[in-house]
């Protein structure tokens, strides 16, 4: 059996994504903590919907650090200022490089596991450069020269948004997912621009959302 690690942040794409791969694929999930206040609760959410699957196929979370306050400086981030608002454009919700750090520890934990392939939960409405396709290839093309054996990076939901996932995977327990930046007690704030991007694609998707939102 083909075995994949997938970069796993507990939200519903990266969810959805392990869902996808773990029904034909060894998967083996990799959170990276980076020093941001909501990862506990993202852990939380993302062991508890593998635990909702029932897959044998899902190995064990590799939890992984990469710390990032002494790069990101003053970003929200990382110092507890408000986040980004709802009706803030997504270009404010940017973490610089994140997806570079996530990548290449996934591809140095794969080079001493025996996993080459990397899949990550990137949408089609990523506008980053660091989530394109031409990025995607190019990285592990470098990431295979200077690990010494070939590394592929992965984003098999490229084509997709967020309420068509909704729409395909609607029987999953999306509502254990964690899709905020600034969740309390481990529910969604309701206030921040991913709880409105969540809400949005449900409505959108004309599924019932099960999320609970404390505001």
């Amino acid at each position: 059996m083909d075995k994949i690690s997938v970069l796993a942040s507990g939200g519903l794409d990266s969810s959805v994504l392990i869902a996808k791969l773990a029904a034909a694929a060894e998967v083996y999930p990799i959170y990276v903590r980076c020093g941001f206040a909501w990862e506990e609760m993202e852990l939380k959410g993302l062991q508890a919907f593998l635990d909702a699957l029932h897959n044998r196929n899902l190995m064990p979370t590799t939890v992984l650090a990469a710390p990032t306050a002494v790069l990101y400086g003053d970003h929200w981030s990382v110092t507890g200022a408000p986040v980004p608002a709802a009706d803030e454009p997504d270009e404010n919700t940017y973490l610089p490089g994140r997806n570079i750090l996530l990548i290449s520890l996934a591809a140095i934990w794969g080079s001493t596991h025996g996993v080459s392939r990397i899949a990550i939960g990137s949408l089609g409405s990523n506008p980053f450069p660091d989530a394109s396709r031409e990025f995607f290839d190019n990285f592990a093309r470098v990431l295979s020269m200077g690990l010494g054996n070939n590394v592929t990076i992965e984003a098999p939901m490229r084509g997709l948004h967020k309420e068509d996932l909704i729409k395909q995977f609607k029987d999953l327990p999306l509502e254990l997912t964690l899709t905020c930046m600034a969740p309390k007690g481990g529910q969604h704030c309701g206030q921040c621009n991913k709880c409105f991007e969540r809400q949005q694609a449900f409505h959108k998707a004309g599924v019932m959302d099960r999320t609970t939102y404390i505001g």
